[in-house]
């Protein structure tokens, strides 16, 4: 993330064919830790979930959250955090089997999000799942029209403090799960929306995206940095107003990093109906009684893929592949890699601009079997040019 959009860690370099124009695009991180690469991080995760999704399926926004006294249980722990993860789902399946009297395979996209509004640890599950399901005994749809709010609330409570008295089995949990009990008799929050989703954007993974794979604090929430503290703004939950907050520069990137997760930790995962497992036996049984669900078919959501062009278009830029000097359409030239050297080059990968067959194989040496090393001639003419870059 610290080397984001530095030449050394690698670019792409584009050509004009008609004037000779060239353009570098520096690599980004990609992460979405980075601010600066928050959205196409973003980006790409609705691109991946919008393909998981079943057409025609309408969905639920879920968020699971719990008591600030037990948020820091939580830190640094990253097989409680897997926990939290796992039961989330098997509270809403023990739900609604509940609800519907009988057993019910519900789908669950579930996305473990650890940054509160103000950027503070607040561990909580932002779940996607599909509005009813699949009777277990019949083979039947159930579709889910209402749920009793307090009967989430209680199941949640249930969920989160039996898997925290069996993970955490000491004097100290105990009684601190039995004042809980105690301080939230209806339950804990378990936020149900209640259908509202859009239906003329690009669907619910776009819908999403804000609130489960958003960077803990956007650039446009920093307000001012000078050089020893920031200042930025959130929304608070109680008041509904903007709140500023101050804060040490070093303890602000002390908020930022402990939220980066351990390396290999899943933070999204899938359950049910929605397991990539079992994705093409669903399929099937999805064309067989779509057709009974009709009042759960209330919009399709449109599955979108853009390329990097597409997307600063669409932020209003101009496009990043026309010449600025004449206006006629660019095309990548080389990629460079830091640890690779160069592994693509434009006179072996592109029919536009390539020289005469007869000509080229004179003038220059063919590559050595699929390393990816550009020819003798080229990588001295690609070298004279890298001074202007």
């Amino acid at each position: 993330m610290l080397g984001c959009g530095e030449k050394e860690n690698g670019y792409a370099c584009y050509v004009c064919c008609s004037c000779g124009e060239m353009v570098t695009v520096r690599f980004s991180c990609k992460s979405g830790f980075c601010l600066s690469c928050g959205k196409v991080y973003s980006d790409n995760w609705v691109e991946q979930i919008s393909e998981i999704l079943y057409e025609g399926m309408c969905y639920r926004h879920v968020v699971l959250t719990m008591p600030e006294a037990l948020r820091e249980y939580f830190f640094g722990e990253p097989k409680l955090l897997a926990e939290l993860v796992k039961i989330g789902p098997q509270m809403l399946t023990s739900a609604l089997s509940d609800w519907f009297k009988e057993e019910v395979e519900v789908g669950f996209i579930v996305v473990l999000q650890t940054a509160g509004r103000s950027g503070h640890y607040n561990p909580h599950l932002h779940i996607i799942m599909t509005s009813g399901g699949l009777s277990k005994k019949s083979g039947k749809w159930r579709s889910l029209q209402y749920i009793d709010f307090g009967l989430l609330h209680k199941k949640w409570q249930y969920f989160l403090f039996t898997m925290l008295r069996e993970r955490i089995n000491t004097p100290e949990m105990t009684e601190t799960i039995a004042r809980m009990y105690k301080q939230y008799p209806n339950g804990l929050v378990a936020f149900l929306d209640k259908g509202r989703m859009p239906h003329n954007s690009e669907g619910l993974a776009r819908y999403l995206v804000k609130y489960v794979v958003s960077p803990p604090i956007a650039i446009s929430r920093i307000v001012e940095y000078d050089g020893k503290h920031v200042v930025y703004w959130y929304k608070d939950h109680e008041t509904g107003k903007k709140k500023t907050e101050t804060v040490d520069a070093m303890r602000f990137v002390g908020l930022m990093v402990q939220h980066i997760l351990p390396k290999g930790f899943q933070r999204i995962r899938y359950y049910g109906l929605q397991a990539t497992a079992k994705r093409p036996k669903v399929l099937l049984l999805l064309k067989k009684i779509l057709h009974t669900v009709t009042r759960a078919i209330s919009g399709v959501y449109k599955i979108v893929k853009k390329t990097f062009r597409q997307r600063v278009m669409d932020s209003g830029c101009q496009d990043p592949l026309m010449c600025k000097k004449c206006g006629e359409k660019m095309v990548l030239y080389f990629i460079w890699h830091p640890n690779y050297g160069y592994i693509y080059d434009f006179w072996d990968a592109s029919e536009e601009c390539r020289e005469p067959q007869k000509e080229r194989k004179a003038g220059a040496k063919t590559r050595g079997g699929s390393s990816g090393l550009i020819g003798h001639r080229k990588r001295s003419q690609v070298q004279m040019l890298m001074p202007f870059m």
